[in-house]
């Protein structure tokens, strides 16, 4: 057994990050929305609502958002990002567009459009959620590595403000759609730059072995610049960069812009245009855990708009306008998911102890420790715990070994069948990764403010998901 700072009863399989706690029922608050609190008693509120009333009334699993929190989050990307690109500082502003395929839904469409900010679709049934917000189409952006003929035509009937090109094929298609409609299409492509994400393969997205973008360094870019600033149904608007998600190094957007921004000052001198959008993309790292360090947004703000500044001087050209795509950032913090506890299991491991404790969901609702090796944390949610504390993993009810939710985390050791268990940071890519592994539903999604709990996602009943099967008599 290993040795631990506290003595040897307290030696447990807990990686080297993860601090032994001084209160086990605490609450770390940077891993939680501002208006998520514990009562004496130990029972978690969101709002001044309990979430023992929530789990009551609307029943487990629960994604929960904390709007005040979500919209708070949304407007200070906005007031700091056009601080940072104000016109006194000799910048030509700043455009915030909310990344939906995070989490949308038609509420959180029209809260980000009220509070400022644009939204970036990837398909289809995003836009039509952006339109039935009440989104206009010019605060709306059209990415997608292989856009169909269908949301291209959609994309230019409702009116979008950007199409963010992806291929050289995909110039070809949209310029004889725009075309047949008598039309013009405003185009950003979107470019990889060659800059290493420090973050997991299958969200760093700026290297050059992936699906994602036109590379500047095997030409393909200056190729796809070339087609689309001789079209005259396609609308050279600018350059996107997206490096990849959750990063927390400021080094690797400031390398991207100067790139984007030296690729823009070759594609004005050689083809004669005016290039008035620079698109910088997100991936600003969150807290999931204690380990996690995000940079202040005034700060990144501060240091990309310096970053802009600087080479555009440098470079001896006109100052775009910069977009920024924030998304986990925004929403992630604002939600937590509430389980509650089934089974709970101890195992001896070469370690210590572990206590695998067995709640309603898992991979179906949060699938990205699976796919990503995401680490998440999470608190006994219904009660405090005066029992010492122990390493406890978070697993779901799915036939897989991989349905993990919370790797480790420390909990009370006498948390039992029939507990609340909350886990914070959950409101990006959970639902919208959601599925029906092992034919369980959907969870919805509760808004929570001070004098109201609405859905904003119902849950999906048995009917529903099982309509698809015509030999289901439901």
């Amino acid at each position: 057994m290993p040795a631990h700072i506290a003595g040897t009863l307290h030696a447990t399989p807990a990686p080297v990050w993860l601090p032994y706690p001084e209160d086990v029922n605490a609450l770390l608050p940077s891993l939680w929305s501002d208006n998520v609190t514990k009562s004496d008693s130990g029972v978690l509120t969101v709002a001044g609502h309990t979430v023992t009333d929530l789990a009551e009334r609307y029943g487990t699993p629960t994604l929960v958002m904390d709007v005040a929190d979500f919209t708070a989050r949304a407007e200070n990307y906005v007031s700091a990002y056009s601080a940072a690109f104000s016109a006194d500082k000799g910048l030509a502003g700043v455009d915030v567009f909310y990344a939906g395929k995070a989490f949308l839904c038609t509420a959180v469409a029209r809260w980000v459009h009220e509070a400022g900010l644009g939204l970036d679709t990837c398909s289809l049934g995003e836009m039509m959620v952006a339109r039935a917000a009440g989104v206009p189409g010019e605060r709306v952006g059209l990415h997608g590595n292989n856009k169909s003929v269908a949301e291209l035509e959609y994309a230019l009937d409702y009116g979008v403000g950007r199409i963010f090109v992806d291929s050289l094929d995909e110039i070809s298609l949209l310029e004889s759609i725009a075309a047949a409609k008598g039309t013009v299409a405003p185009v950003m492509l979107r470019v990889t730059v060659g800059v290493e994400a420090h973050t997991h393969d299958f969200i760093a997205t700026a290297h050059e072995d992936q699906k994602f973008g036109l590379s500047v360094s095997a030409g393909t870019a200056a190729r796809a610049a070339g087609a689309v600033a001789n079209s005259s149904h396609l609308r050279f608007d600018g350059l996107h960069s997206h490096i990849g998600s959750q990063i927390f190094d400021i080094s690797g957007f400031q390398v991207a812009a100067a790139r984007v921004l030296a690729l823009r000052a070759e594609i004005m001198a050689e083809h004669g245009v005016d290039l008035p959008d620079v698109d910088l993309g997100g991936g600003f790292g969150i807290r999931y855990t204690s380990q996690d360090t995000p940079i202040p947004v005034a700060e990144m703000a501060q240091e990309l708009a310096e970053v802009v500044a600087k080479e555009c001087r440098g470079l001896g050209t006109n100052v775009p306008r910069i977009s920024i795509e924030p998304g986990r950032a925004i929403v992630s913090p604002s939600m937590f998911t509430l389980y509650r506890v089934g089974t709970v299991k101890d195992v001896d491991t070469d370690n210590g102890l572990r206590t695998y404790v067995a709640v309603d969901g898992g991979m179906s609702d949060n699938i990205r420790t699976a796919l990503y090796d995401a680490d998440y944390s999470c608190t006994l949610a219904n009660r405090n715990s005066s029992s010492e504390p122990a390493i406890v993993r978070v697993v779901g009810k799915h036939c897989e070994s991989g349905d993990i939710i919370v790797r480790d985390e420390y909990m009370g050791s006498d948390v039992s069948s029939g507990d609340l268990v909350a886990v914070p940071s959950t409101g990006a890519y959970c639902r919208s990764l959601a599925n029906n592994y092992n034919h369980l539903p959907k969870p919805g999604v509760l808004a929570v403010t001070t004098d109201k709990v609405e859905w904003i996602v119902t849950p999906e009943d048995y009917s529903q998901m099982l309509r698809s099967d015509p030999g289901m008599n439901v």
